[in-house]
């Protein structure tokens, strides 16, 4: 078991393992498996990996993320304007995601994504796709999900992909479902496995929503 001390250096090492990232850059303070991020970066795609890298290690519960994003002169340049014509850019090249089913708005920075798509991985992908452009503060995904699959969800194709997966301990792990959301429940052992609970049950037939009400236990 961690102690705070503990769980702390190994949130540090994590993050100064990222090559996108230098360890200067975010202060990281913990408490009972709460770990909060501080500092500054130059874009959002440091950011988000900060988060990433963080919510990856053993024993953290959650994440509260407090970095702030300073550009260097030649991106506080960018406008809103510029901004939104290179998310429609990158959506149309990118074969993944129907960029003609997106709405975006941009707004001081941030990036607002609306629309309705098929699968979740699609409005993964957008996100994923976003962040790494010049000038984005944040982003808001509104993007909702309508499978065109009219079955009936299983529970138990969601109950066996859970537990096909070695890096999930589905012993302590609940599914229900009803109409087209799928809503998980019980305890597993670090963010990692309930990040990847919630992918699995996306992938499902006829998903709209998941509800990850997955408890992170560790002992302290």
């Amino acid at each position: 078991m961690k102690n705070n001390a503990e769980l702390q250096r190994d949130v540090q090492t994590a993050i100064a393992w990222e090559p996108l990232l230098t360890a200067a850059e975010i202060g990281v303070t913990v408490k009972d498996g709460v770990v909060s991020l501080t500092g500054a970066v130059d874009s959002y795609a440091k950011k988000a990996e900060a988060e990433n890298a963080a919510k990856g290690v053993i024993g953290v519960k959650a994440v509260v993320e407090e970095i702030k994003i300073k550009f260097n002169d030649l991106y506080e340049k960018i406008t809103d304007n510029e901004i939104a014509t290179e998310i429609l850019k990158a959506l149309k090249w990118n074969t993944q995601t129907p960029s003609d089913k997106i709405k975006i708005k941009v707004e001081n920075g941030w990036v607002t994504l609306e629309g309705e798509l098929e699968w979740n991985y699609q409005k993964e992908e957008a996100k994923d796709i976003i962040k790494n452009l010049s000038g984005v503060m944040g982003i808001i995904n509104n993007i909702s999900i309508k499978s065109n699959f009219e079955d009936k969800i299983e529970k138990s194709d969601i109950e066996s992909a859970l537990s096909r997966n070695s890096f999930i301990n589905t012993n302590k792990i609940k599914v229900k479902v009803a109409n087209h959301a799928v809503t998980l429940t019980g305890e597993v052992r670090s963010w990692f496995e309930k990040d990847k609970s919630s992918q699995i049950a996306w992938k499902a037939k006829g998903v709209w929503t998941v509800n990850n009400d997955l408890a992170i236990e560790y002992i302290y």
